[in-house]
């Protein structure tokens, strides 16, 4: 594969991607780590999810040793939710990070719920609660001060409202506030955080991977087959909600089925999820 003489990145003008990826190259070039599709990508790195979580925890000596992205986390009884980023790092503790453009999106009852979702698919079949030791993270990383007190990271922690003594039930959450981007180490991380170019970024970590994604021809495929891949899941989405009102007008399966082109048995399988 051809190379350009200055860093040994591909040339991609050279290897030209397929024509129907083409739409999504100027959505790519503007993506930042703010952008949720892109965060995942450069989560799917382990050396980058170890330290961006090493830089909002303070916990320098944490080795993170997996991630899993938009995995979906079932609930049997309620609302599942798809989380963005789930690590875990060598002593079992679990860090769920979300990156939030609205404060609509990181309500403080979301945090509640992804904490619960969290820690229900933590313990196992057949394990009581007194194994039930390792701790847990919700980080909402969020682009305006949601909380509105002006601070670049808050900490909640639940206490005994009595004494005020900690009630270290080991469940933690942690807003992170973007829009402050000084001069310490969390303020230059949130400044990455709103790069579109990697070499506008301070960490080489985060940099070497925003290069990989968006100035390899490997990387830049990769965030194409997302980038298809979400389109897909919104059509997708968009039938769905489309059947759902159809049934609800009376229509029969058979004809949602005909007008939203899929099949009987996947119209019944969306009808019977909202039943």
């Amino acid at each position: 594969m051809c190379t350009d003489n200055v860093n040994g990145i591909p040339d991609v003008a050279s290897h030209p991607l397929p024509a129907h990826y083409a739409r999504y190259m100027a959505t790519i070039e503007n993506f930042t780590m703010m952008s949720d599709t892109f965060m995942r990508s450069v989560f799917k790195n382990v050396e980058c999810a170890e330290y961006v979580i090493r830089i909002i925890t303070g916990r320098r000596d944490l080795q993170i040793t997996s991630v899993v992205v938009q995995q979906d986390h079932k609930n049997l009884h309620g609302h599942s939710a798809i989380l963005d980023c789930v690590a875990q790092d060598a002593v079992g503790r679990r860090f769920c990070i979300e990156v939030q453009q609205r404060a609509s999106g990181a309500s403080l009852k979301r945090s509640r719920y992804y904490s619960s979702i969290l820690d229900a698919n933590t313990l196992n079949p057949g394990e009581e609660y007194d194994d039930f030791e390792k701790e847990s993270y919700v980080i909402f990383i969020t682009a305006t001060d949601v909380l509105g007190s002006g601070l670049s990271l808050y900490h909640i922690e639940r206490s005994v409202s009595e004494t005020m003594d900690s009630f270290d039930d080991q469940s933690h959450i942690i807003y992170v506030n973007a829009g402050i981007q000084d001069d310490t180490e969390l303020g230059k991380l949130m400044h990455d955080f709103h790069c579109r170019k990697a070499s506008d970024m301070y960490s080489p970590i985060l940099a070497k991977r925003m290069r990989e994604l968006k100035e390899t021809q490997k990387g830049i495929e990769e965030m194409c087959v997302e980038m298809e891949t979400l389109c897909n899941e919104a059509r997708m989405e968009e039938k769905r909600e489309i059947a759902r009102s159809l049934s609800d007008m009376g229509m029969s399966v058979g004809n949602i089925a005909r007008i939203v082109r899929m099949e009987i048995s996947q119209v019944d399988e969306w009808l019977a999820e909202k039943i």
